[in-house]
Formats: structure tokens, C-alpha cells, sequence
């Protein structure tokens, strides 16, 4: 049997993965870790949870052993599609190069620029990154890629669900042309396989387990609901849920529990908590720090529940994951594979349950086929009872927040009158018929005068005769005041500019009397020149 001690990696590295309690190699491992310490470009392909992130990272840590850092230039990269993943793979390598010198720096969202920017300036052998971040921070010029020697692609196929692959494509032409690629992940899209024949150089194919298959070591089962009413199905598969959990007891010591949208994943946490278990949510919405907190209570135990979107699908490393439960059925047939992966990891059993209605049959029919197996169906657990009552169901209070008091309004207008009510008896109606006038007795205004209209009308011109004394008050108080504003302007003016000038007075300039008459040709010598000015 092969051992970490027979793969030629730095005594340093294997110090710390004894320390660490490694001894033997998975399947991945002990087939990637030789090649990579050649120099070749790395393709791995293999199920969730059996040692991937171990197996680019011990390479690196011993091939970047001889070098030395340069600012804001990093000797390695490694792209991750999470902020969740990347901090992980920060773990591992913390975990191994602790007896080295190599430094590191973490390029996530929901992180301030200024820390990652004084890591980045002293210089980092090894830079863990997010594609969007990463960016950033080259747009930023904060960032140079030129000395790029390994570059690893962490989890590929759910960097391309998550539309990375455009800025993936962009950092490879960032990273130099000699630099050592390794691509790994648990399926392999066509897309994926395009990029990987054309930025890996004869790269080593290394598939310890065929594409998109689930591990042996977990139990996995179907339920399947029939709610009465399609609007009921959200209820009864949160009851469904709670029955499940219920009847596991002690074996269920901490659980993922899947939804496919953010707004379910509150909505079940709450419910869950309502109900007396230990539960929180945690999705992309969220800020980073409460997502690393509830994480962190998750590992160590204090969190039993965890309810989850598919951001937690992909790489988390929690070894200890005795169930997953799928509140919806994934619609796309991969996540199925790395959902139930959180479980039965490192050797370990897992149970995996998937809740259905109906309309899931479409996406249960896709993952079938996708695994080459059926999931066996299970039956509904004990405690369970499908909502039968009749009338609307109940809504969770986030959606009936703002419709209480509409609908107690309409409740109010729309409740029967007792017999106990007391209501007030009406009185008829006394119609006075009006006179019949002929139209050629009365003229056609005079048949207006009756009208509201017409005697609303009459006080508004009775107010508006006794308005023109008020007007001429007005202009009379308003003629003071220019007067003043004139004063005020003169003052002004003499004070800036002196006293106005106002005609020419007694004195006229010499200018003005002078003659402009036309100076004489050479034809008109002998005529007399009349001196300017003498004609006066």
C-alpha cells in the first residue's frame, strides 16, 4: 500500500501530515501528487470528498520550497468558485506548510481592499483567490500575474454553473505560457473540456472513479409526498422534514439540509427553530463574517442544522456529516452528486434523503440517469401527516407580513350580520317631485338657476368684488419700496464708482472739435493745408 512517505514530497510537508494523522493516500492523491511533482499539467477527476484540495496542495508546497516572493507578484494561484471553498483551501495549506517559510494571502469578497493589499505589496508565494476579487484587484493595478508558476482550477464545472468561465479564460492570458496548470473536479462539462484542450498542455488524466457517480458509503433514499392541493406541498415537506429528523434520534448527529432558493432557506430555518431544533441558514445573501461564524458553530458542534443553498455544495470539507437532506430536489442533475457528497466522507457512513412532490419527476428523472442508477424510494417516516384541512394554507409570516390588516379589513366588510347586531332601522326615501316648466315659458338660463352649481358660484363673485381696494393698498405700500431699492442702488453706485456723470456740462472734449478732413494727394500740393483744430 502506497504511503505519503513513498510520493517524494518535502520532509517538511510529510512532518506536518503526520502531525496531522495522515498515513496513507487516497486514490487521487497518491495518482496526482506524482505527476504534478514532475511539472505536468494535472486533470483530476474525482467524487466529492475523497481528497482533492490535498492533492494539489502538497505538490505545491514542495515544488515552491526553492524561490523566494516578489511584491505583488505571487509565485502560485488558486481559483476557487466560493468565498467558503477558498478559505478552506487557505486552511489546508496552513495546515501543511506550517513548518515552512511560504507565505499566503486570501483574495475573497465581503473582505476590506486595504488587508489584502498590504499582503499583497510584502509579496506572497502562494495566492488564494476568487475569479471577481482577483480581478479587482489587477484592475486596481495592485496586481501582477507574470510570475504565475502553478496555477490550479479548483472545482471547474461549478465555476462554470456559476458563469466564471469568461473570467477564467481572461486570467489564463494574465498568467504566463509556461506556467504548470492543474484543473480539478467531480464532473466534466463539454465547456470544461474545451478550456482544458486549450490552455493544458498534455495534461494527465487522472479519473480514480467514474464522472458524476455517488460513494458506496452513502445510504441514500427518496420520499415522496402527494400533497392534497399543490399549494399545500411547501408545508407538508417541511412537516415531512421534521418527521424525518424525528425519527433518526440519535444517529442524526448533524445534518445539511438543501434548498434550492435563498428565500426557502430562511423560511425552513425559522420553521425549524420554531419547532424546537437547533438551526441556522446560511446562503449567499448573507455577510461574510455571520456565513464564517456560522460555519465555524457548525465544526465544532454547537449548530446541529444547517440550512443551506447550493454555495455550501461544493468542496466544504466537514468530515463529520452523518446526514444531508434535499428540501428540493436539485434541478440540475450535478449538484445532486455534490450535495449528498457532504456526507460518507473520508471512509465514513452517510444517509442522504431527497424530499419529491409530484412535479419533481422531471428532475429526479435527470439525476437517474446522470448516477446510472434509482434512488431507492423510502417510505414516509412516522409522525407524518399530509395537511388535509381545508380552506388556504398557512404562509409562512415573512410572506403574510403587510396583509393582516388588508385582510382584516376585508374580513370586517365581508362578515354576516348577527342576530345580536344591533342595526339601525332606515328611513325611506321622500322623493319631491319637481314642476314641470314648458321651454318656451322660461328661458334656458333661467332653468339653470335651480342648480348647486350655480348658487356654490354666487358667494365666490360676491368675494371677489370687494378685491380691487386691496390691490391698489398693495401698489400703494409697494411704491416706497422701490423707491427705496432705487436709493439704496444710487448709494451703491456712488460709493464704488463716485458721482454719476450726467451730459457734458460747460466742458467739451478737444476731440470732438477736431477735424478728420482727408489728407491731400500729391495732385493737391499746392493747395493750402488748414491746420486741425482752427476752424472753430
Amino acid at each position: 500500500m502506497t504511503k505519503f512517505s513513498d510520493l517524494a514530497l518535502d520532509p517538511r510537508v510529510l512532518q506536518a501530515i503526520t502531525e496531522a494523522g495522515y498515513e496513507t493516500p487516497t486514490p487521487i492523491q497518491a495518482q496526482a501528487i506524482p505527476e504534478a511533482l514532475k511539472g505536468r499539467d494535472v486533470l483530476g477527476i474525482a467524487q466529492t470528498g475523497t481528497g482533492k484540495t490535498a492533492s494539489f496542495t502538497l505538490p505545491m508546497i514542495t515544488l515552491l520550497g526553492q524561490g523566494r516572493a516578489r511584491a505583488r507578484m505571487p509565485r502560485s494561484l488558486v481559483l476557487a468558485p466560493t468565498r467558503e471553498l477558498a478559505a478552506q483551501v487557505a486552511e489546508n495549506f496552513d495546515i501543511y506548510a506550517k513548518h515552512t517559510k511560504l507565505t499566503k494571502a486570501l483574495l475573497i469578497g465581503g473582505v476590506a481592499f486595504g488587508e489584502q493589499d498590504k499582503l499583497i505589496d510584502r509579496g506572497v508565494d502562494v495566492l488564494i483567490a476568487t475569479p471577481g476579487r482577483l480581478l479587482d484587484h489587477f484592475e486596481r493595478g495592485k496586481l501582477l500575474l507574470t510570475g504565475v508558476q502553478i496555477m490550479v482550477v479548483d472545482e471547474a464545472d461549478r465555476m462554470l454553473d456559476m458563469g466564471f468561465i469568461p473570467d477564467i479564460e481572461r486570467i489564463f492570458q494574465l498568467t504566463p505560457f509556461t506556467r504548470q496548470t492543474m484543473f480539478y473536479s467531480a464532473t466534466m462539462a463539454p465547456e470544461i473540456e474545451r478550456i482544458t484542450n486549450t490552455f493544458l498542455t498534455n495534461p494527465a488524466r487522472i479519473e480514480v472513479a467514474r464522472q458524476a457517480t455517488t460513494s458506496t458509503t452513502i445510504t441514500q433514499g427518496l420520499i415522496e409526498v402527494k400533497p392534497v392541493r399543490k399549494d399545500r406541498s411547501f408545508g407538508d415537506k417541511r412537516a415531512c422534514l421534521r418527521a424525518l429528523i424525528r425519527a433518526e434520534g440519535e444517529a442524526c448527529t448533524n445534518a445539511i439540509i438543501f434548498c434550492n432558493r435563498k428565500m426557502d432557506v430562511d423560511v425552513v430555518a425559522k420553521s425549524l427553530k420554531s419547532h424546537g431544533f437547533n438551526a441556522a441558514a446560511i446562503h449567499g445573501d448573507l455577510d461574510q463574517s455571520q456565513r464564517m461564524k456560522t460555519l465555524d458553530a457548525f465544526r465544532d458542534g454547537s449548530l446541529h442544522l444547517l440550512v443551506a443553498s447550493d454555495v455550501a455544495a461544493r468542496g466544504l470539507d466537514i468530515p463529520a456529516v452523518s446526514h444531508v437532506f434535499n428540501f428540493d430536489v436539485p434541478s440540475h442533475p450535478e449538484d445532486y452528486v455534490h450535495r449528498i457528497g457532504r456526507t460518507g466522507r473520508a471512509g465514513r457512513l452517510g444517509k442522504a434523503f431527497t424530499i419529491a412532490v409530484p412535479s419533481d419527476e422531471k428532475y429526479l428523472k435527470a439525476i437517474e440517469s446522470l448516477i446510472k442508477a434509482e434512488i431507492p424510494r423510502a417510505p414516509l417516516p412516522e409522525g407524518f401527516e399530509p395537511d388535509t384541512r381545508e380552506g388556504k394554507p398557512d404562509r409562512p409570516r415573512e410572506e403574510r407580513k403587510g396583509r393582516d390588516r388588508s385582510r382584516s379589513r376585508e374580513r370586517e366588510r365581508e362578515r354576516p350580520v348577527k342576530a345580536h347586531d344591533e342595526v339601525a332601522p332606515m328611513e325611506p326615501l321622500v322623493v319631491t317631485p319637481k314642476p314641470a316648466v314648458a321651454e318656451e315659458e322660461s328661458p334656458r338660463e333661467e332653468r339653470r338657476e335651480p342648480r348647486r352649481r350655480d348658487e356654490r358660484r354666487e358667494p365666490r363673485e360676491e368675494r371677489r368684488e370687494p378685491r380691487p381696494e386691496p390691490r391698489e393698498e398693495r401698489q400703494d405700500r409697494r411704491e416706497p419700496r422701490e423707491e427705496r431699492r432705487d436709493d439704496r442702488r444710487d448709494q451703491r453706485r456712488d460709493r464704488d464708482l463716485g458721482p454719476a456723470v450726467i451730459g457734458m456740462g460747460d466742458h467739451v472734449p478737444d476731440f470732438i472739435l477736431r477735424s478728420f478732413a482727408p489728407k491731400p494727394t500729391p495732385t493737391d500740393e499746392a493747395e493750402e493745408t488748414i491746420p486741425a483744430g482752427t476752424e472753430g
